[in-house]
């Protein structure tokens, strides 16, 4: 039920669905946000149109992938008038009905259901009826928020990994309307992205979550039995079992409010006790520690 897209002859059976978008909509400035962005407006046939209703949010992203551009420029992977053309294909707006005229919008916001399927309604009421409707979710049922939408059909996941410029995979959920031209479509631009696509069936957590958290979660309750300090628990995961980033330090970057979201949904979408987040995890997040993003997680930062 799982299928990688590569280069073979059935991703060439593709080429060119994806020929018809020109204008990407981008709603969430934040770092998964601007990190699609970033990576769409790479192709140089792509416009992209971030939205936030925050004014912060927006100079944070521009700045972001400013930054971003300026490293790739320093190792001398892009030129610096490649990095200008980037930036010229980026546009910043407030309001959503900058949207209206977009060929595909991702959705990078929250990750709470209710939050997004009212932006799903809202986008179903403003896009033109061709556009199709995407979440980078990690988590949510793709089926769900489908539903409530006019065009269940042409609603998709596109899971992008973070951070988006450096990391190649796309997980690509299907959701139970799903229709095969949509993931056709979404299937040739990750292509084009450059990046690797697998389909993932609409299960909670997809493919990665689906094995990572619980992981993740498992680290935690080690941490909280006692077994071992942060420190050693993902000094064994890094050293023993070859694993580019300790799964606490991981839990960190991706943030433990994340996490924690991630993990009632497998609880709840499974009805199974293997899935119940750590009380150490609930608690960091209600005391604040959400990792890097607050300066303090498992690790200080």
């Amino acid at each position: 039920m799982v299928e990688v897209l590569d280069s073979s002859a059935k991703l060439a059976s593709f080429n060119g669905k994806s020929a018809g978008v020109k204008t990407v909509g981008v709603i969430g400035a934040g770092q998964m946000g601007h990190g699609i962005a970033q990576v769409l407006a790479h192709r140089g046939e792509l416009e992209v149109i971030v939205q936030d209703v925050s004014e912060k949010a927006l100079e944070r992203g521009a700045t972001g992938i400013e930054q971003s551009l300026q490293k790739f420029v320093s190792k001398e992977v892009i030129t610096a008038d490649k990095k200008a053309g980037i930036l010229s294909r980026i546009r910043f707006e407030n309001s959503l009905d900058a949207l209206k005229n977009a060929d595909l919008v991702v959705e990078a916001i929250i990750e709470n259901e209710e939050i997004k399927k009212d932006l799903f309604k809202r986008l179903d009421e403003l896009v033109k009826p061709s556009a199709i409707l995407a979440s980078n979710t990690s988590s949510i049922s793709i089926t769900r928020l489908a539903a409530v939408t006019k065009r269940p059909e042409q609603v998709i996941g596109m899971h992008f990994m973070n951070p988006v410029p450096l990391m190649k995979l796309v997980e690509i959920i299907r959701g139970a309307q799903t229709s095969d031209e949509t993931y056709a479509v979404v299937a040739d631009l990750t292509a084009r992205l450059d990046k690797t696509g697998v389909m993932s069936r609409d299960f909670p957590g997809f493919i990665s979550n689906r094995v990572l958290m619980p992981l993740i979660n498992e680290a935690i309750f080690a941490l909280f039995e006692g077994i071992g300090s942060a420190q050693d628990i993902d000094t064994v995961m890094k050293l023993g079992m070859n694993h580019p980033m300790g799964p606490l330090t991981l839990a960190d970057f991706i943030g433990l409010d994340t996490c924690l979201a991630i993990m009632n949904v497998l609880h709840e979408g499974f009805n199974d006790p293997r899935f119940r987040p750590c009380p150490l995890l609930k608690q960091y997040v209600d005391a604040g520690y959400l990792g890097r993003k607050s300066g303090r997680g498992f690790f200080v930062y």
